[in-house]
């Protein structure tokens, strides 16, 4: 691989002393991940595996808006509404791979979560040995709103949140500052954003010994952000056994900020959230993320002959009209049955990962 890409590709890879550099480079999309990004990522770390001269990797992303805004939800449904989802399958299925190979790199993986970091980014980043946000930070899973499910990992690391705080994220979508993403085992370290240059610029040596003193050198304390002052009203309304109960004690309970969370909640695509809040549960007793993404993957499919995927992201990302028409309409109308067949097996279609502990 070359040391240097263009500069007008959409990941940019490029070497530095021991140090392999990927930059996420589509900054008009906030770095949105493609199949392109997604394979040119996979290639790198695949062959800076094998390269003794590379010690460590880093991901930045390009523009000043955030790492990465999610995957291109806007081309998937464009391949949904062309009658093509074995594209979209497609790739989803090396996005995952990705993401495993991503948590199983064997050198340090240190990832810049500044800015925006949501989704897809989540997945690029969150399954990394050393996660980097900054005040910039807003880290989230929002699939809810657009008629989808927490994937790329997102159940597996939701589901071991401490407490419900990850359901609580995974059904509402809320994006979360530095210090709750540190709260909610998202990110590792703070950096502030003025310090990202000679940050990186430091890891260049790329042991671990090296990567772990440049980031003793460079880490603060997070600004204190808001969950862990929640975590009462969280944990008792989030450990309900269906949406409609958690919906019905939020709404009950005296704090505004429940509330409020109860009527976002009701915003979202009603089988996305019956959906997510089954992933979550299954995904805090499946043994490794492997097992996760296998799982991910059923329900990322299913979702694709659903209306409400598509219907989300015209609402959310195409029209932008923020007013999206769930079909079914309401909690109530989605049956257990409903929700079984997301996560029903796909027989040679399987994601396939195996299992490591």
């Amino acid at each position: 691989m070359n040391s240097a890409a263009p500069a007008e590709a959409p990941v940019l890879v490029r070497t530095e002393g021991r140090l392999g550099h990927l930059v996420l480079n589509r900054p008009r999309a906030i770095n949105a991940l493609n199949r392109e990004m997604v394979d040119l990522i996979d290639a790198a770390l695949a062959e800076w595996e094998k390269d003794d001269a590379v010690r460590a990797v880093v991901v930045t992303g390009a523009g000043e808006r955030g790492l990465c805004a999610g995957g291109d939800v806007r081309a998937v449904r464009a391949d949904v509404l062309a009658g093509r989802p074995e594209q979209a399958a497609a790739f989803w299925r090396a996005e995952y791979l990705m993401n495993a190979r991503i948590a199983r790199f064997p050198k340090p993986y240190v990832v810049v979560m500044d800015g925006i970091t949501m989704g897809g980014g989540v997945g690029v980043s969150a399954h990394g040995d050393v996660r980097v946000v900054t005040e910039r930070s807003r880290v989230a899973m929002p699939e809810t709103g657009i008629g989808f499910v927490p994937d790329v990992g997102g159940t597996y690391l939701l589901s071991r949140a401490p407490g419900e705080l990850g359901t609580h994220l995974a059904l509402t979508g809320a994006a979360v500052g530095a210090g709750d993403a540190l709260l909610c085992g998202l990110a590792d370290h703070f950096v502030p954003s003025a310090r990202l240059e000679d940050f990186t610029a430091a890891l260049a040596g790329g042991t671990w010994g090296e990567v772990s003193a440049v980031v003793r050198e460079y880490a603060q304390p997070a600004p204190e952000g808001e969950l862990a002052g929640e975590r009462a009203w969280i944990d008792a309304c989030y450990a309900a056994d269906s949406v409609e109960e958690i919906v019905r004690r939020l709404s009950d309970h005296g704090e505004r900020a429940a509330k409020e969370a109860a009527e976002t909640i009701l915003s979202k695509s009603p089988t996305s959230l019956k959906v997510t809040l089954a992933a979550v549960r299954r995904a805090r007793a499946l043994p490794s993320l492997e097992a996760v993404l296998n799982q991910e993957f059923r329900v990322s499919c299913a979702a694709l002959a659903a209306p409400d995927f598509a219907e989300g992201v015209r609402a959310q990302v195409v029209d932008k009209d923020r007013n999206p028409r769930w079909s079914p309409a309401t909690l109530a109308e989605v049956s257990q049955g409903d929700v079984e067949g997301f996560f029903a097996p796909l027989g040679d279609g399987e994601l396939g990962l195996v299992s490591l502990p």
